[in-house]
């Protein structure tokens, strides 16, 4: 076991279990000389830093800023247990490090979450709660005119790692799909029609955001975009809240025009006495869209694989490109 590469974990401890239950541990610790009782929640004074050369990092990790790398003289691998890798290493590291990230994994359970909502929003499940929690009853075999996912217009804001995954999920059904996204030149690959934004906001039934947090990405829908929606639209976001303007949103659903399914908000949390917890055409779930519970280990599963794979001299399947990072959620 010698020849094993030293590694650190560096997160918050509490992920490390669910990431790696035991059997996933014993995969990796066969590969990386690791030790699971030796967690960096930072990296100033961590003395197992100057001799690793691979850390496995997670959600909480510190930041691999320019006094980290000074004292890690021998680290060339980052193996990331989470999506997002942007806030994780400082300029500087992209230049010696390679980096790989679990965001595949991640971008599933996101996607699950995104269909489950599309679908449930096309069929009007949220309204029709609303309706029969308010009237406790129903007429028996009426027919809702308005609601249905056969034909219904579905608009992607986004081809990101999500957005794609959304895409190949919403494949098998009867959907009319519009994609927004300035980078991507073949929709027709993905499944779907490429359109400018405007004209996506104002033909989709349903909207689902994917779009990377990005300085020009803020308040991509504002009043003027929820305004030319169609009546009874919804719009889906489990990307990032600042994507949405809050305000504009706010106003646009208290018409009771549009509805939301909302796991992502600005700010986040929203404060108490936001009226999008009382709003009846809001469905707010808390920023849960992401890898919970036993969906951890599939993103541990990735990092094992990716070590194995290191160790082994074989290409990483994860590798981050560097250059494209900015474009990352």
């Amino acid at each position: 076991m010698a020849d094993r590469l030293p590694a650190l974990f560096a997160m918050d401890p509490v992920h490390l279990p669910r990431l790696f239950p035991e059997p996933l541990m014993r995969r990796l610790r066969a590969v990386l000389d690791i030790d699971p009782a030796l967690v960096a929640e930072r990296y100033e004074g961590f003395a197992p830093l100057a001799d690793a050369e691979v850390v496995v990092s997670g959600w909480g990790a510190p930041r691999l800023d320019a006094a980290a790398l000074e004292r890690a003289p021998r680290l060339h691998t980052v193996l990331h247990a989470a999506g997002s890798v942007k806030p994780l290493v400082a300029d500087a590291g992209w230049e010696r490090l390679a980096v790989s990230s679990a965001a595949d994994a991640n971008a599933l359970p996101v996607a699950e979450y995104t269909l489950a909502a599309i679908l449930l929003a096309g069929k009007g499940v949220f309204a029709l709660r609303e309706a029969f929690r308010a009237d406790r009853s129903f007429a028996l075999g009426y027919i809702h005119p308005e609601v249905g996912n056969f034909g219904r217009t579905v608009g992607i804001v986004g081809a990101s790692r999500i957005g794609r995954r959304v895409l190949e999920l919403l494949r098998p059904f009867d959907f009319r799909i519009l994609l927004a996204d300035p980078y991507v030149e073949d929709a027709g690959v993905l499944g779907a029609e490429l359109v400018d934004l405007d004209l996506l906001v104002a033909e989709a039934d349903i909207v689902s955001l994917h779009a990377p947090d990005l300085a020009e990405t803020a308040g991509l829908l504002g009043a003027e975009r929820f305004a030319a929606m169609k009546d009874g639209a919804v719009v889906i976001n489990t990307a990032r809240g600042r994507l949405v303007d809050t305000d504009a949103l706010i106003a646009e659903l208290a018409t009771g025009r549009i509805s939301a399914v909302l796991d992502v908000t600005h700010p986040e949390p929203l404060p108490a006495d936001s009226p999008l917890f009382s709003l009846p055409n809001v469905f707010l779930t808390p920023h849960v869209a992401g890898s919970q519970g036993n969906e951890l280990a599939r993103m541990g599963l990735y990092i094992v694989e990716e070590a194995e794979r290191l160790a082994a001299g074989r290409p990483l399947a994860h590798l981050v490109d560097g250059d494209l990072r900015w474009r990352q959620a």
